[in-house]
Parts: structure tokens; sequence; C-alpha cells
């Protein structure tokens, strides 16, 4: 691989700032007022060594890198939990060169988020964002450590919200689908708006040729502030479960059961003590097969939470995200021919890695 000079007497931070002020003229202005942090000063490099079992060498070290940036003035860090997956050590270089042992404090594989922590004074932390209402064509700024290069800005736009699934399996909703460049190493840092705020994280690429080809993905800031506080004080997130097992319903099944909606969530089975049981939802009472799958139909159908129209599991999904364990959910359902709506306290359901 080959580099070239962009500006001999520019370090890769002041380039950084450079390019910042062609777009924000008044940033340094803020910044100086305390009205804005300065983005690449909050911005972090992460090594992570585990230890994996080779056939013929036995035990051999493995270091891995990625991004993070400082959320607090406590040290506490928000990167990716695939950053430091089964690592055995942590380590924490900030844009001063100044490294530091990270502890981690909390991990939310389902979200693919990670807290960590540095110890010392001093720290600048990000401005977290809002990552609602984000346009189509608004312009974005990903700063990260690419390659093991500290403190790379590159900028692009947002091409689409989507969701879309991690290579691990795991669901991101509302994903934010931009075309600046994020290239491995990038992971765990921030999608920032104009104003400088991080409204993503980083968290992948879709390449051929596993670097940059001009489609990246971030996690909405809001799916992380969700949670933060559970990461920070439990070390876990308070993932809320209602207790029910559904079926999606199409219009065709819809019409085929004399179901009152056309769609929606039917619910086929009540975990006794769980939060629908304790809120009066019922299961299906009546066997029955779709395909070859033998089901229970005769229960509640689920159209809407929270006024938000809910007709299949991802649906559910998102809902669910947008709440905590604890959190009360006014559920509108049909049962039978009338519609109701109903209380649900969620409970909590216990993460499985």
């Amino acid at each position: 691989m080959s580099y070239e000079a962009v500006s001999p007497r520019l370090s890769g931070r002041d380039f950084c700032r450079r390019v910042l002020l062609l777009h924000h003229v008044s940033f340094r202005q803020r910044a100086a007022s305390g009205e804005l942090v300065w983005p690449p000063d909050s911005v972090v490099n992460i090594t992570s060594r585990a230890v994996t079992f080779d056939f013929f060498y036995g035990l051999v070290p493995q270091e891995g890198q990625g991004s993070g940036f400082i959320i607090d003035k406590e040290g506490h860090v928000l990167t990716n939990y695939h950053v430091i997956a089964d690592a055995r050590q942590v380590e924490v270089t900030l844009h001063n060169r100044k490294k530091y042992r990270a502890t981690v404090v909390g991990t939310d594989r389902s979200h693919d988020l990670a807290v960590i922590q540095i110890k010392g004074s001093e720290f600048t932390p990000m401005v977290l964002g809002d990552s609602r209402n984000l346009q189509v064509g608004q312009k974005v700024y990903a700063i990260g450590n690419p390659f093991g290069l500290a403190g790379t800005m590159t900028r692009g736009i947002i091409s689409s919200i989507r969701p879309v699934q991690e290579p691990d399996g795991m669901q991101i909703d509302e994903a934010i689908q931009t075309d600046a460049a994020i290239n491995p190493g990038n992971s765990g840092g921030p999608l920032l708006n104009w104003h400088g705020e991080v409204i993503g994280i980083n968290p992948m690429i879709a390449s051929n040729v596993g670097q940059s080809a001009g489609i990246g993905f971030a996690i909405p800031v809001n799916t992380a502030k969700a949670v933060l506080n559970d990461l920070v004080t439990l070390g876990r997130v308070r993932r809320p479960a209602l207790g029910v097992r559904t079926i999606p319903i199409t219009p065709e099944l819809a019409d085929q059961m004399g179901l009152a909606a056309d769609n929606g969530l039917l619910i086929v089975q009540v975990v006794p003590g769980g939060a629908a049981d304790r809120a009066g939802l019922r299961g299906g009472t009546e066997h029955a097969y779709l395909g070859n799958i033998p089901i229970m139909v005769g229960g509640d159908l689920i159209v809407a939470i929270d006024s938000q129209a809910v007709q299949d599991q991802q649906a559910l999904s998102q809902v669910m995200n947008s709440h905590r364990a604890g959190d009360t959910v006014r559920m509108t359902i049909y049962r039978g021919k009338k519609k109701m709506d109903v209380n649900v306290s969620l409970g909590e359901a216990r993460e499985q890695v």
C-alpha cells in the first residue's frame, strides 16, 4: 500500500481540523467557547489483545485494533462490542499518544456496543447528538483509526437509512448508510454531523475487498444512548421482554382465520408469569397447522404498541429496542372482533450469548 502526503506541513490531526474549518468557519470559535467539543481530541485508538488456540502452535497471542470515543469526564469510552470481544487486555491510545490500560465496563452484544473505561483526568467527551429525522443527502464525517492511522477523518453523505445484518447475524435497525470512507480500524469510531455531534457509531462496511467500497454503516446514536446508563451502571442491558411467542399475520392468513385486522402479530403462546401474562393477554387455545407446522390459534392479535403499527417481528424488535425492562407500554390488540388497549409492564429478558 502506498501513501501520498496531502500536505507535508500538516499532521493528520491538524489536517482533520483544517478540513472541518473549511466546512464550518465558526467551528474553532465555538470549541473555544465550550459550546462544541473538538472531535479529534476525543476519538481514541483501541488495541485489544486475546489468546487463541492453534492445533500446531498451541496458545497464540492475537491483536486487533479499532476506534472509540470518550463520552464523559470519567473516562468512559464507547466502542463496538466486536472490537473488544474475548480480549484479555485492552489498551487505549489518546490523540497525544498517551496510553492507558482500559477495563471493560459493560457490553451489549445484541447492539454491537461496549463501554470501556480509562483512569485519568482532563478527558474531553464528545457531544452525543440525535439520530432522529436524519435526511438522505445530509453531510457526515467519520473519524477513526483506519489501518492504524490515528485521527483520520473522511467525509460523505447519508446514502440511506435501512436495516442491515452484521456478519455475526446481529440486526441493526435503521442503520445509517454512508459513502464516507470506512475501513478496517474505523470500527467503534463516531459518525458526526456538521455540528460535530455524534449521530452514529461505525461498525462495518459492505465490500468484497475488505476495505471501503463506498458503502459503510453506522449504528444510530440514539440506540446507544438508550442503553448507556445500563452499560455503565450494570455492565449489561436490561433487555425488555413481552413473554409471548407470535406469528406474523398477512391479509391472506387473516382472511383464512377470520381475524379482525389484515396485519399484526398473533399471540400463539403466553409465557406463564411473563409480562404479557401479568397484563392478561391471551395465547392460542385451538390447534391448527401453518403449512406443516402445528400452531395454536385463537389468541390476541397485536396490531400496535404506543400507537406504532406492529406488523412483524422486526417491527416488534424496533419498538422493544426503544424501551428498557420495567417500562410500561400501551398495546393495541384485537380479542376476537373487539379492539382494546392494554397496559403492559415489560419484563426483563436475559441476554443469550
